[in-house]
């Protein structure tokens, strides 16, 4: 990445950006794409735990975008949103294709993690 533009995400996503290169480097996004089209991200993060990430609504199942973007309001996004971002931008997602069935599994394991 050039320094321009590093410099700008920087100063667009601040402390996000940095992290979010290194999960894109490590090529940590995977598009989990089912046949009727219907996808999601999963990233797996710097602690090794898997998020899942939905890009159409800009939104990550990790406790950072929760807290920082959702409730304080203190960043656009976690570093795991920035990342499927620019994974997407520099084509370096993984891709998976997945039935139905398996994705909704995916997508209902994220919420009973959560509850």
């Amino acid at each position: 990445v050039p320094d321009d533009l590093l410099l700008g995400l920087k100063f667009i996503f601040g402390p996000s950006a940095v992290p979010a290169l290194d999960l894109v480097d490590q090529r940590s996004v995977t598009r989990v794409r089912s046949p009727s089209g219907r996808t999601a991200y999963q990233v797996l993060g710097s602690s090794g735990k898997l998020y899942t990430c939905y890009s159409s609504c800009h939104f990550c199942t990790c406790p950072a975008f929760g807290f920082s973007v959702l409730q304080k309001s203190e960043s656009l996004l976690c570093k795991h949103i920035l990342a499927v971002y620019l994974s997407q931008a520099t084509g370096a997602c993984q891709e998976l294709t997945v039935s139905e069935e398996q994705l909704t599994s995916i997508l209902l394991a994220e919420e009973e993690d959560e509850g």
